[in-house]
């Protein structure tokens, strides 16, 4: 177990690396990211929450940062991302009226003071991450009452690319991404009070798996495991690759799964991790009923 744990590990210089070439490409490939953020900021309608900082970590090219300040004009908002191509990117979503600033730094050491920041937004980031350190590290400059709210890869994830990769090699191909219920277990370690999480699933469908292998790279999503093969794939072994895959095509089309875990949690009022905020939080029940009497027409 402990053998094929450290064959998932993260090769962080190789992370930062994929997503500095991507950096270009990103905003046309990340159809799936864009609209899971999307859904994230509407979710940030139903909290009580007048932010004076706010941290956008993960930020990327910075489209979350310029809406974080859309809807919270008088907030300081610092987009950070640990890709130094990223954060030159994100300046692109500038103006005049919608300025934020950008900071170059890992979630696992933000160059913030203590209970620095009330909202700290983060979407597709933590499973690039150590989780535990991130957490600690968001709950160490989160203010009392300050809110987290993330997205970020379950279990379930490009399941239909992992199995077909297992039928060519014992390499690692795919990241492992952790359940809900560990995501939750961490947030509770970290000393955050009232976590809410519930999971999402959505399909994008190719044509052709080449297609999603593109894709993947553009947003910078490429194999950063320790276990992966340390040589380009070869045709051959892409073409069996692809071959396996067939069998999950309907329609003409090939399914690409995403489990997307949602999740918030606050600061405690007092320092202790077992203070309640549970008069700061909306359930998900009473989440899910607002956001869908919102869409009613």
């Amino acid at each position: 177990m402990k053998h094929e744990s450290s064959a998932y590990a993260l090769d962080k210089s190789w992370v930062r690396r994929s997503f500095d070439r991507a950096s270009a490409s990103y905003d046309a490939a990340a159809v799936l990211e864009a609209d899971v953020r999307n859904v994230l900021l509407e979710r940030l309608q139903l909290t009580r929450l007048s932010p004076r900082v706010v941290l956008d970590v993960g930020a990327g090219t910075g489209h979350a940062s310029r809406a974080l300040k859309q809807r919270y004009p008088r907030a300081l908002v610092i987009a950070v991302d640990f890709s130094f191509g990223m954060v030159r990117a994100s300046r692109r979503q500038q103006s005049w009226l919608r300025r934020f600033s950008r900071v170059c730094a890992a979630a696992e050491g933000l160059p913030l003071a203590d209970g620095s920041v009330d909202l700290i937004f983060c979407n597709f980031m933590l499973q690039w991450t150590d989780l535990d350190a991130a957490f600690a590290e968001f709950r160490r400059v989160l203010a009392p009452r300050g809110l987290l709210s993330f997205t970020t890869l379950g279990p379930d994830s490009l399941r239909e690319l992992r199995n077909a990769w297992i039928q060519v090699d014992a390499h690692t191909r795919v990241s492992q991404f952790l359940d809900m219920h560990d995501i939750g277990d961490a947030l509770v370690r970290a000393g955050f009070a009232a976590p809410v999480l519930d999971v999402d699933r959505y399909t994008v469908y190719y044509t052709e798996v080449a297609r999603l292998a593109a894709d993947l790279k553009a947003i910078g999503a490429r194999n950063a495991t320790a276990g992966r093969p340390k040589g380009m794939t070869t045709p051959r072994k892409f073409a069996a690759m692809g071959a396996a895959y067939e069998r999950f095509r309907v329609d003409q089309r090939l399914p690409a799964t995403y489990e997307v875990v949602f999740g918030q949690a606050w600061a405690p009022v007092m320092v202790s991790p077992r203070q309640s905020g549970a008069d700061a939080h909306v359930s998900l029940a009473e989440l899910k009923r607002q956001l869908a009497a919102r869409r009613e027409p």
